[in-house]
């Protein structure tokens, strides 16, 4: 019988969300599993939300990363798609159903019985573990196959920042060279979502509440132009010109003057989860035929295209690289949005657990 995997790494314990070392063990690898070491791991605001059960639904102990790249070390007997030296990722999913709907089009990611990648449960009763950790097993239908030539390090956000933003413009045809797309929030999210949507072809507004993002919006990240949100005379001069926008933000915000910003027939997307529920009016929706939609990552498929992608367009986060053992330090800062844009552990040189 095949023995479990030691598996090192830092979780949290309780609502504190501080973590610290933990020693634990992954399943041993099965016939269509892929066995890898954890290289490096991006740090989603998502995880900070879990580690302090704001959202209501942890289970502790959580170690957290569901954006996680590395370099394949074991295969399964029966695996087809990945050899060992390989280079892979793993996202925010390590297991669905296989045969609802969702799963028959490719969009695991709604899945009824989705299996997040960490602090959720596969179907043997066994909890997930995520990528702050130093070797990860995962079915090999939920990896992704990392492009030849574009950096692990930088392109981890990708797999949750990049695919939570990268879908939803597909998805409601907001990929289309002449549009005028506005991203709400310039952090993880919105500045992946900036360079998707420019790669795409579309004209690109920045909605920020700090005027001190400006110059990086547009001189970094090539944003087109840039709305400070609580300057009304810049909103009211703005109003319906945006064919579409993603709103990235994760904290309480208004919504009318994001409506007042969408021409007729536009759509506000959210993909950003504030911990307490947002005011939706309905008269500036009635009256513009508008849509306030939503839109979580994407599925293996998706998230597969989105990284060949990026991988072609040369798009990658901006990122710090971290030590593990500055992850609570980082998680404060997190709460500050002291970040530009997006934190990667560098797991593999840095991650040592007597």
């Amino acid at each position: 019988m095949a023995k479990s995997v030691s598996a090192v790494g830092y979780a949290a314990r309780d609502p504190s969300g501080i973590l610290s070392p933990i020693n634990f063990s992954r399943r041993a690898v099965a016939d269509r599993d892929v066995q890898f070491k954890v290289l490096y791991c991006g740090i989603c605001h998502s995880d900070l939300h879990s580690i302090k059960n704001e959202w209501g639904n942890a289970h502790y102990p959580i170690v957290p990363g569901h954006e996680v790249v590395g370099v394949v070390t074991e295969v399964g007997a029966k695996v087809d798609k990945f050899k060992p030296g390989d280079k892979v990722g793993v996202g925010c999913l390590v297991n669905s159903c296989r045969s609802c709907d969702q799963c028959a089009n490719s969009l695991e990611n709604y899945c009824p019985q989705l299996v997040l990648t960490y602090n959720s449960v596969l179907p043997d009763g066994s909890a997930t573990y995520g990528g702050y950790s130093d070797v990860m097993v995962v079915d090999e239908d939920f990896v992704i196959r990392w492009p030849d030539n574009f950096p692990m390090d930088k392109g981890a956000p990708l797999l949750c920042a990049g695919i939570t933003t990268y879908s939803p413009l597909r998805y409601f045809g907001l990929d289309k060279p002449g549009l005028h797309v506005g991203v709400v929030g310039l952090g993880g999210l919105g500045h992946v979502a900036v360079k998707f949507a420019k790669a795409f072809g579309t004209k690109v507004t920045v909605i920020s509440t700090s005027a001190a993002k400006k110059k990086e919006a547009m001189e970094i990240l090539g944003a087109d132009a840039f709305l400070i949100s609580r300057d009304a005379a810049e909103m009211q001069a703005a109003a319906g010109t945006l064919d579409g926008i993603i709103d990235t933000v994760s904290a309480q915000h208004p919504l009318p003057p994001l409506l007042s910003l969408l021409k007729a027939h536009g759509k506000l997307v959210l993909v950003g989860a504030p911990e307490k529920p947002l005011e939706l009016p309905a008269f500036p929706i009635i009256t513009g035929r508008k849509m306030v939609a939503g839109s979580a990552i994407g599925g293996l498929k998706e998230t597969q295209e989105m990284i060949d992608f990026a991988a072609r367009h040369n798009i990658t986060a901006e990122v710090e690289m971290i030590p593990m053992d500055y992850v609570n330090t980082a998680m404060e800062r997190l709460v500050k949005a002291d970040v530009k844009y997006r934190f990667v552990i560098d797991v593999g040189n840095t991650l040592k657990v007597d």
